[in-house]
């Protein structure tokens, strides 16, 4: 499981995020429920091209839902809070 394309699924663009982002330079993705620290401060080293200083993982839990009497569950993920290096920058996510 050395796939990088694997381990980063897609960012997390929330206004807290981007609070984050705008005072302390840290980016949120939400990430592969199998991969740990290493991989994902190395997946983003290489496909972004940053030297990544911090990685900061969380598991969400899916909340319970309900549409009438019908219950269902939306799936668990798991998060990633990365801090980059003083003078680097994702550009794709700044655009968003």
């Amino acid at each position: 499981m050395n796939d990088l394309h694997a381990v980063i699924k897609r960012p997390v663009v929330t206004e807290k995020i981007t609070a984050l982002r705008e005072a302390y330079n840290r980016y949120s993705f939400e990430v592969a429920p199998w991969a740990n620290k290493h991989q994902i401060k190395r997946a983003v080293e290489v496909l972004f091209k940053v030297k990544v200083t911090g990685v900061t993982t969380m598991n969400i839990r899916g909340k319970v839902k309900r549409l009438g009497r019908n219950t269902g569950r939306r799936p668990d993920w798991k998060k990633a809070i990365v801090t980059l290096a003083k003078d680097n920058k994702i550009e794709l996510i700044e655009g968003i």
